[in-house]
Protein backbone atom coordinates (compact mmCIF):
# COMPACT_ATOMS: atom_id res chain seq x y z
CA UNK A 1 0.00 0.00 0.00
CA UNK A 2 2.17 2.51 -1.07
CA UNK A 3 3.06 5.85 -1.69
CA UNK A 4 2.05 9.74 -2.35
CA UNK A 5 -0.88 11.80 -3.00
CA UNK A 6 4.05 13.90 -5.02
CA UNK A 7 4.05 12.40 -4.95
CA UNK A 8 6.28 12.56 -4.74
CA UNK A 9 3.83 8.03 -2.38
CA UNK A 10 6.70 13.69 -2.59
CA UNK A 11 6.87 15.20 -4.17
CA UNK A 12 5.91 16.39 -4.18
CA UNK A 13 7.65 16.99 -3.74
CA UNK A 14 11.28 17.72 -5.55
CA UNK A 15 14.07 20.33 -5.29
CA UNK A 16 17.82 20.97 -6.19
CA UNK A 17 18.28 21.19 -9.75
CA UNK A 18 20.28 19.98 -12.17
CA UNK A 19 17.53 21.61 -15.06
CA UNK A 20 19.88 23.95 -16.74
CA UNK A 21 21.40 27.93 -15.52
CA UNK A 22 19.92 29.35 -13.10
CA UNK A 23 19.06 32.68 -13.49
CA UNK A 24 19.16 35.81 -11.05
CA UNK A 25 15.70 35.49 -9.98
CA UNK A 26 16.27 32.19 -8.77
CA UNK A 27 15.35 32.54 -5.09
CA UNK A 28 15.96 29.72 -2.93
CA UNK A 29 13.41 28.30 -0.86
CA UNK A 30 13.19 25.84 2.65
CA UNK A 31 10.20 23.23 2.40
CA UNK A 32 8.56 24.08 5.72
CA UNK A 33 7.51 20.34 6.94
CA UNK A 34 5.28 21.48 9.68
CA UNK A 35 3.07 23.04 7.05
CA UNK A 36 3.81 20.26 4.19
CA UNK A 37 2.38 16.85 3.90
CA UNK A 38 2.17 14.35 1.10
CA UNK A 39 -1.06 12.28 0.77
CA UNK A 40 -2.08 9.36 -1.02
CA UNK A 41 -4.73 7.34 -2.10
CA UNK A 42 -5.17 3.44 -3.10
CA UNK A 43 -8.07 1.11 -3.64
CA UNK A 44 -9.19 -1.61 -0.68
CA UNK A 45 -10.88 -4.55 -1.94
CA UNK A 46 -11.36 -2.64 -5.23
CA UNK A 47 -15.02 -1.54 -3.32
CA UNK A 48 -13.67 1.74 -1.34
CA UNK A 49 -10.40 3.93 -0.73
CA UNK A 50 -7.92 4.54 2.04
CA UNK A 51 -6.31 7.65 2.40
CA UNK A 52 -2.60 8.32 4.15
CA UNK A 53 0.05 10.60 4.39
CA UNK A 54 3.31 11.13 4.82
CA UNK A 55 4.57 14.32 7.39
CA UNK A 56 8.04 13.67 7.82
CA UNK A 57 8.95 15.89 4.32
CA UNK A 58 12.03 17.93 3.65
CA UNK A 59 13.91 19.40 1.15
CA UNK A 60 14.47 22.24 -0.85
CA UNK A 61 13.68 24.35 -3.90
CA UNK A 62 15.03 26.49 -6.53
CA UNK A 63 12.53 28.70 -7.66
CA UNK A 64 12.40 31.27 -10.62
CA UNK A 65 8.78 32.89 -11.30
CA UNK A 66 10.23 34.25 -14.40
CA UNK A 67 11.05 31.03 -16.08
CA UNK A 68 9.75 28.34 -14.30
CA UNK A 69 11.98 26.37 -16.53
CA UNK A 70 14.60 27.16 -14.73
CA UNK A 71 13.48 26.15 -11.78
CA UNK A 72 14.11 22.69 -9.45
CA UNK A 73 13.32 21.35 -6.42
CA UNK A 74 15.13 18.18 -4.20
CA UNK A 75 12.63 16.28 -1.42
CA UNK A 76 13.29 13.86 1.00
CA UNK A 77 10.27 12.24 3.17
CA UNK A 78 10.37 9.96 6.25
CA UNK A 79 8.95 6.66 5.17
CA UNK A 80 8.07 6.04 8.81
CA UNK A 81 6.14 8.87 9.41
CA UNK A 82 3.41 6.90 7.11
CA UNK A 83 -0.18 7.57 9.00
CA UNK A 84 -3.60 6.13 7.83
CA UNK A 85 -5.47 6.76 10.98
CA UNK A 86 -5.55 2.90 12.01
CA UNK A 87 -2.07 1.84 13.72
CA UNK A 88 -2.22 -2.06 12.76
CA UNK A 89 -1.95 -0.86 9.13
CA UNK A 90 0.35 1.04 9.35
CA UNK A 91 2.73 -0.77 11.24
CA UNK A 92 1.73 -3.25 8.08
CA UNK A 93 2.82 -0.55 6.00
CA UNK A 94 6.49 -0.37 7.36
CA UNK A 95 6.96 -3.77 7.59
CA UNK A 96 8.52 -5.85 5.08
CA UNK A 97 4.96 -6.46 3.79
CA UNK A 98 4.94 -2.90 1.48
CA UNK A 99 7.68 -0.23 2.91
CA UNK A 100 10.22 -2.07 4.91
CA UNK A 101 11.56 1.31 6.62
CA UNK A 102 14.31 -0.53 8.49
CA UNK A 103 15.97 -1.65 4.95
CA UNK A 104 14.73 2.06 3.38
CA UNK A 105 13.91 4.76 5.39
CA UNK A 106 13.12 7.61 3.15
CA UNK A 107 11.56 8.03 -0.14
CA UNK A 108 13.80 10.59 -2.49
CA UNK A 109 12.18 12.84 -5.28
CA UNK A 110 14.67 14.91 -7.57
CA UNK A 111 13.53 16.86 -10.68
CA UNK A 112 15.43 17.02 -13.79
CA UNK A 113 13.51 19.29 -15.66
CA UNK A 114 9.96 21.58 -15.30
CA UNK A 115 8.05 22.72 -18.07
CA UNK A 116 4.93 24.65 -18.89
CA UNK A 117 1.74 22.54 -19.94
CA UNK A 118 -1.40 24.77 -20.34
CA UNK A 119 -2.62 25.83 -16.97
CA UNK A 120 -0.37 24.25 -15.13
CA UNK A 121 3.71 23.09 -15.08
CA UNK A 122 5.19 18.92 -15.45
CA UNK A 123 7.63 18.57 -12.90
CA UNK A 124 9.37 15.31 -14.07
CA UNK A 125 12.44 13.91 -12.27
CA UNK A 126 13.91 10.80 -10.31
CA UNK A 127 11.31 9.07 -7.79
CA UNK A 128 13.59 6.92 -5.41
CA UNK A 129 11.15 4.34 -3.37
CA UNK A 130 11.85 1.16 -1.43
CA UNK A 131 15.28 1.14 -2.86
CA UNK A 132 14.12 1.32 -6.70
CA UNK A 133 14.18 4.57 -8.64
CA UNK A 134 12.00 5.75 -11.55
CA UNK A 135 11.06 8.68 -13.66
CA UNK A 136 8.27 10.41 -12.89
CA UNK A 137 5.81 13.65 -13.41
CA UNK A 138 4.22 15.58 -11.11
CA UNK A 139 1.35 17.86 -12.61
CA UNK A 140 2.01 21.07 -10.66
CA UNK A 141 -0.69 23.84 -9.88
CA UNK A 142 -0.42 27.13 -11.55
CA UNK A 143 1.35 29.22 -9.45
CA UNK A 144 -0.20 31.65 -6.70
CA UNK A 145 0.78 34.48 -4.74
CA UNK A 146 3.47 34.89 -1.98
CA UNK A 147 2.75 36.01 1.21
CA UNK A 148 4.57 37.29 4.25
CA UNK A 149 5.08 35.39 7.54
CA UNK A 150 3.24 36.08 10.50
CA UNK A 151 6.62 37.36 11.83
CA UNK A 152 6.84 40.49 9.27
CA UNK A 153 10.29 39.14 7.48
CA UNK A 154 9.71 36.22 6.06
CA UNK A 155 8.52 34.97 2.37
CA UNK A 156 6.31 31.82 2.18
CA UNK A 157 4.61 30.42 -0.85
CA UNK A 158 2.52 27.24 -1.67
CA UNK A 159 3.15 24.70 -4.02
CA UNK A 160 0.56 21.90 -5.06
CA UNK A 161 1.43 18.91 -7.42
CA UNK A 162 -0.63 15.77 -8.40
CA UNK A 163 1.00 12.52 -10.26
CA UNK A 164 -0.23 8.73 -10.13
CA UNK A 165 2.67 5.53 -9.99
CA UNK A 166 2.11 2.09 -9.89
CA UNK A 167 3.27 0.62 -6.37
CA UNK A 168 4.87 -2.72 -8.39
CA UNK A 169 7.55 -0.64 -10.44
CA UNK A 170 9.05 0.37 -7.05
CA UNK A 171 8.49 -3.60 -6.07
CA UNK A 172 5.54 -2.98 -3.50
CA UNK A 173 4.24 -6.34 -4.42
CA UNK A 174 2.40 -7.76 -1.56
CA UNK A 175 -1.02 -8.37 -2.14
CA UNK A 176 -4.18 -11.10 -2.00
CA UNK A 177 -7.03 -12.09 -3.87
CA UNK A 178 -10.93 -12.15 -2.94
CA UNK A 179 -13.55 -14.86 -3.48
CA UNK A 180 -14.18 -12.72 -6.50
CA UNK A 181 -11.10 -12.74 -8.05
CA UNK A 182 -10.56 -9.25 -7.34
CA UNK A 183 -7.08 -7.79 -5.55
CA UNK A 184 -7.00 -6.96 -1.70
CA UNK A 185 -5.03 -3.93 -2.55
CA UNK A 186 -4.71 -1.78 -5.91
CA UNK A 187 -1.71 -0.89 -7.77
CA UNK A 188 -2.32 2.60 -8.45
CA UNK A 189 -1.25 5.14 -5.77
CA UNK A 190 -2.52 8.75 -6.74
CA UNK A 191 -0.54 11.12 -4.62
CA UNK A 192 -0.78 15.08 -3.98
CA UNK A 193 1.85 17.24 -2.55
CA UNK A 194 1.06 19.56 -0.50
CA UNK A 195 4.03 22.12 0.09
CA UNK A 196 4.80 25.20 1.79
CA UNK A 197 8.28 26.67 1.53
CA UNK A 198 9.97 29.35 3.07
CA UNK A 199 12.15 31.96 1.07
CA UNK A 200 15.99 31.63 2.33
Amino acid sequence: MTSVRVAGWAAAVALAVGVGAISAQTKDWKIDPSHSEADFSIKHMAISTVHGSFRGLSGAIQFDPADVAKSGVQATIEVSSVDTGVAPRDHDLRSPNFFDVARFPTMTFKSTSVRKDGDHYNVTGDLTLHGVTKSVVLKLDELGKSEQGMDGKSVHRGFTATTTIDRKDFGLTWNGTLKSGDAVVGDDVKIELNIEAVQL
